[in-house]
């Protein structure tokens, strides 16, 4: 029996032969996890099992994990989708959250977790904090933070705050810019930066933005 139990052991495949296979794998299983978590998540939001606000608090943390892995990946597991389909995941909700979409439900569509409250005072925080945003994100990319990681938070502080703006229309143009730069900055390396002709632009897009928003309101 011993003999056999030997044999047994001995003719198992390893999975990795160095540290570097190991890791590797290590952050396939990490994919394979947040793929199974983003779609039971995206599933209970749909049925209204969770709130909108821990709904967000937990996308965003999972698409910030999906980001880092797969500049890990980039090498071993360029398409996510296929990475999928090899291990015959049923996850149609987390893939378009993750690669197609980049950004919770919540603030894809408007409807921001943490809503601010009535009256005119929590309005004008909101609308303050929503100034403040925009004046970060400029003067952030005036001194060279360009990097998809240092851009991608701060444009995305932008579009919650606006989404907590109730006088905006629902089509407000500063909310189509933003959510055409997330989505772009979803589909880059954290690493990466964003060449001068991009930077010029977004620059250009959140001035007219930050117009329009002042504008909007009658500032």
């Amino acid at each position: 029996e011993r003999e056999r139990e030997r044999g047994i052991a001995m003719a198992q495949v390893k999975l990795y032969t160095n540290k570097r296979e190991r890791e590797m794998v290590d952050y396939s299983a990490d994919l394979f996890a947040i793929l199974k978590t983003t779609e039971k998540l995206e599933r209970a939001y749909v049925r209204d099992a969770i709130g909108a606000k821990q709904y967000e608090t937990a996308c965003t943390k999972l698409l910030a994990q999906f980001r880092t892995l797969c500049t890990a990946l980039k090498g071993s597991v360029p398409d996510v989708t296929e990475f999928a389909r090899e291990h015959n995941m049923e996850c149609p909700a987390a893939l378009n959250r993750l690669v197609s979409s980049g950004m919770p439900a919540t603030i894809e569509h408007g409807k921001a977790g943490s809503t601010s409250g009535s009256g005119s005072g929590s309005s004008a925080v909101v609308v303050a904090s929503t100034v403040q945003y925009f004046i970060t994100a400029m003067d952030s990319l005036k001194l060279d933070m360009t990097a998809t990681d240092e851009v991608y938070p701060l444009l995305s502080d932008i579009m919650q705050s606006l989404h907590k703006v109730s006088k905006l229309p629902p089509e407000f143009s500063g909310k189509v810019k933003l959510k055409h730069w997330l989505s772009l900055l979803h589909s880059m390396p954290a690493s990466q930066r964003l060449s001068q002709e991009e930077v010029r632009q977004l620059l250009f897009d959140l001035e007219s933005s930050y117009n329009d928003f002042i504008s909007q309101l009658g500032m």
